[in-house]
């Protein structure tokens, strides 16, 4: 399967973080899996290309033009695509993907959170999408989550959700035991 990971590029992130992101691209490339992230430098896009690395497994970095003319282009990927801009990266991420990971991260993580929630609420696509909530990177999410199930925002049961875990350990058996 291709597993695409959303995460921060921060270079200052918790170095937790780093080493369960090192551990989940090791052991996705490593189970015969292809790693499709970002394709940046920096923090845990840093951590999972380098897992992968590590694993010697397929890479596939997908990279917008204007992180390229930021200098932030990884040499990891095996296979590097680069697009215009943020919304074509999210686009080609999706198409390539059959799981999504979601680490700890930013907007721009929670910007390719939300895009594959809202599309795969429209019946778009089915693809699982696994968020990781490491030392509760996430409860406030959840919270907004439960809120807006609260005021009827949003259904309290939808045809598609994403599934909070709490370890790259529990992510990773997870993704095991698919059957795609």
């Amino acid at each position: 399967m291709k597993i695409c990971v959303f995460c921060s590029s921060s270079s200052d992130i918790s170095d937790d973080y780093k080493k369960s992101a090192f551990r989940l691209g090791k052991t996705l490339v490593e189970q015969g899996h292809t790693l499709v992230y970002g394709g940046a430098t920096g923090g845990l896009m840093d951590a999972v290309a380098e897992g992968a690395q590590a694993g010697k497994g397929e890479i596939i970095g997908v990279i917008p033009e204007a992180i390229i003319k930021n200098r932030r282009l990884s040499n990891l990927p095996t296979k590097l695509i680069k697009v215009p801009d943020m919304n074509e990266r999210k686009k080609q991420l999706q198409e390539l993907s059959d799981v999504f990971v979601a680490l700890p991260g930013s907007f721009g993580t929670l910007d390719e959170m939300f895009s594959v929630i809202a599309s795969g609420m429209v019946g778009e696509h089915n693809k699982l999408l696994i968020c990781v909530n490491e030392n509760r990177f996430y409860d406030a999410l959840i919270s907004h989550i439960e809120f807006m199930q609260t005021q009827c925002s949003t259904a309290k049961s939808q045809n598609y959700q994403p599934i909070f875990v709490q370890s790259v350990e529990e992510c990773l058996e997870r993704i095991k035991n698919l059957d795609i």
